[in-house]
């Protein structure tokens, strides 16, 4: 049996590493005829830390200071497409594949991408080998770690060329 690939989730930290992942999320889609979702999933404070902040500007600043980034997040991330296509363009007439849909929430980045694959009833995951943190480029990075071991549909985890291997 050979698989459909007819939706494609390709989630970004807006990492170098997304950055180039995208690329091969781009060309599958473009391959396959897939519908293209974007994901970029904010974390959310700790109980703890959303309480200090909440204290120290009140709920209703903390609000508007929330739904300002993830306007600035789709912004970017609407942006990069559009760079993308551009660059694309000189290959291609036409900007070659179908964005679906640019999605920007907040929560636990796991869980996030995880809910929204089952969502869309996605056919492949595609996400950088890892991106930000202490440990970047030490090794996979523990969110595409735990998306793989979690995830019931294929993941493809896309490292930056010249990178050392674990």
């Amino acid at each position: 049996m050979i698989p459909e690939i007819k939706k494609i989730l390709y989630t970004t930290d807006l990492s170098e590493s997304a950055r180039y992942a995208f690329g091969y999320a781009v060309s599958l889609a473009n391959r396959y005829g897939a519908d293209l979702t974007i994901l970029h999933v904010m974390e959310d404070l700790s109980g703890t830390q959303g309480m200090l902040v909440i204290n120290a500007i009140g709920e209703k600043k903390w609000s508007e200071i929330r739904d300002s980034n993830k306007k600035e997040v789709l912004d970017v991330l609407k942006e990069r497409v559009e760079q993308f296509c551009a660059e694309v363009s000189g290959e291609h007439p036409e900007c070659p594949f179908l964005i679906n849909e640019i999605v920007v929430t907040t929560g636990n980045p796991v869980e996030e991408i995880l809910k929204l694959a089952e969502k869309k009833e996605s056919d492949l995951l595609v996400m950088g080998a890892h991106g930000h943190g202490i440990l970047t480029g030490a090794m996979i990075g523990s969110i595409s770690r735990r998306v793989l071991r979690r995830c019931k549909k294929p993941v493809l985890v896309i490292r930056l060329p010249g990178e050392k291997k674990d």
